[in-house]
């Protein structure tokens, strides 16, 4: 068996690549390179992608988390919670706006937000709730959704992993009050480098985010408030255009993956994130644990096979975060999910041998 890479983007850019030669093309063609056609054609088709009724483009999904939250006119003061097993950039947006971030525990089948937790964690300077969409599973967002209209909260998906994924048939982007994506290149759907956007309803929150993304001007040359440089370039729109159309197809076959590592792992000890009842995810990655991680990561590296971990550290424990006065302890199922956490090969052009494959090396080092 040949090696087996953990991503791999040339493939699929291979059988796109025409397309977007002619989509990055037409924006050299014209030279609106900023805020252009390209740009505005691509809000418009991936906000009718998630079922919304606007979407802004941003500059990487970091600055499209920022974007929603001053958008609400969260900063210093404030606080929002979220979850400790993220990628550090969910809790990043927070802290770059002046708010406190406030974290919450995940539930063991699926590590996602534990909700049972928000009511402790909120006070009266709640302002929002991040639930973090991780590995592509949308997370149980109507009781999230009812105790945040409880308490008068704002609800921003960080759907970053989660491009196409649904929960109750509605697409993750629409659950909320808002939505940030990352089109990072090895996204879903990603780019030909940074990109992100925020999706929502919210007329309001769209023109103040345009705003705030180009300087703080909605009209040229006025400046209603300091803003940021947080644009998505129009050839990443381009990019991102062609390849929206072929999102749910790749997105399928991530799910006949997934389901390949499931059937192939059954009944092992390996911890497999459970599929919520209501969800249809789409596997941005397929995460798998084990209490003797670093054999199997060295079983795994042995046979040519490629191999992640999303994320070793959980926020608390991270060094920028010191400042939270958290400890090793405070959240103990993000701490053992992340700590024996392995994430396998998982791209749509992934044959389903090379999956067996893994799964025979993981069984292997079970016998062990």
């Amino acid at each position: 068996m040949s090696k087996v890479p953990f991503f791999s983007l040339s493939e699929q850019t291979g059988k796109v690549r025409a397309e977007i030669d002619a989509a990055i093309g037409e924006v050299i063609d014209n030279t609106a390179f900023v805020l252009g056609p390209a740009l505005d054609r691509f809000e418009s088709d991936f906000s009718g992608f998630c079922g919304t009724k606007f979407c802004a483009g941003a500059s990487s999904g970091t600055s499209a988390l920022v974007l929603a939250l001053l958008g609400y006119h969260i900063g210093p003061g404030d606080e929002v919670i979220t979850v400790a097993n993220t990628f550090i950039a969910t809790v990043e947006a927070i802290a770059i706006t002046g708010a406190r971030p406030v974290l919450v525990d995940v539930f063991e089948d699926t590590a996602l937000m534990d909700y049972t937790q928000l009511e402790n964690a909120i006070t009266e300077n709640t302002k929002a709730i991040i639930p973090v969409h991780l590995f592509g599973q949308c997370c149980d967002m109507d009781p999230i959704m009812e105790i945040a209209k409880k308490h008068g909260l704002k609800v921003i998906e960080d759907s970053c992993q989660a491009h196409g994924a649904y929960y109750k048939g509605k697409r993750a982007g629409s659950l909320g009050d808002a939505a940030a994506f990352s089109f990072y290149p090895s996204k879903n759907l990603g780019s030909f480098g940074e990109g992100g956007a925020v999706t929502t309803d919210d007329e309001e929150l769209l023109k103040r985010m345009k705003g705030l993304r180009h300087h703080g001007q909605i009209t040229k040359n006025v400046h209603s408030e300091i803003g940021h440089n947080y644009r998505l370039h129009s050839i990443q729109a381009a990019v991102l255009g062609v390849k929206l159309k072929y999102l749910d197809e790749w997105n399928e076959k991530r799910r006949t993956l997934a389901k390949r590592y499931q059937q192939n792992l059954e009944g092992t000890g390996y911890w497999l994130a459970s599929e919520h009842k209501d969800c249809k995810p789409v596997y941005h990655l397929f995460a798998i644990g084990s209490a003797e991680k670093e054999a199997v990561g060295k079983a795994l590296s042995d046979a040519g096979i490629g191999w992640g971990q999303h994320y070793p550290v959980p926020i608390h424990l991270q060094p920028a975060f010191k400042h939270l006065g958290l400890s090793e302890g405070d959240f103990p199922v993000s701490e053992r999910l992340m700590r024996t956490g392995i994430t396998l090969p998982m791209f749509p052009e992934l044959e389903l041998e090379k999956v067996d494959h893994v799964c025979k090396v993981l069984l292997e080092c079970e016998k062990q």
